[in-house]
Parts: structure tokens; C-alpha cells; sequence
């Protein structure tokens, strides 16, 4: 029984077709964390950029 398992182990330890697809995976969620941090650092000034302009514009009369 305990060979059986370590056979099991040793092929699923030596199987590497999913790795590709989770280093992927990862490149991704590196990816989203850094554009999701960018934004997060960078959307208060261009609001208040945005307002600014927004400002300047008058209604026409």
C-alpha cells in the first residue's frame, strides 16, 4: 500500500504539464496587482486633475 502511494507521488511529483499554466497564472496576478496599485496611487490625482478642468468650463448661457 505504501508503495503504491509513493508510486502515485513520485508520477504526480514528476508531472509537469500544469506548471506552465500556473507560472502563467502567476505572471497574471503579478501583473493585475501592479496595474491595480498604479491605479490605486494615481486615481486621486487625476481626479482631482479631472475636477480641476472640469471646473474651468462654464455653462453656456
Amino acid at each position: 500500500m505504501l508503495n503504491t502511494i509513493a508510486a502515485r507521488l513520485s508520477a504526480l511529483k514528476a508531472d509537469t504539464r500544469g506548471v506552465t499554466a500556473m507560472e502563467y497564472g502567476l505572471i497574471a496576478a503579478f501583473i493585475a496587482v501592479a496595474i491595480i496599485g498604479g491605479l490605486t496611487l494615481l486615481g486621486g490625482n487625476l481626479d482631482a486633475m479631472l475636477n480641476g478642468i472640469a471646473a474651468k468650463f462654464v455653462a453656456p448661457a
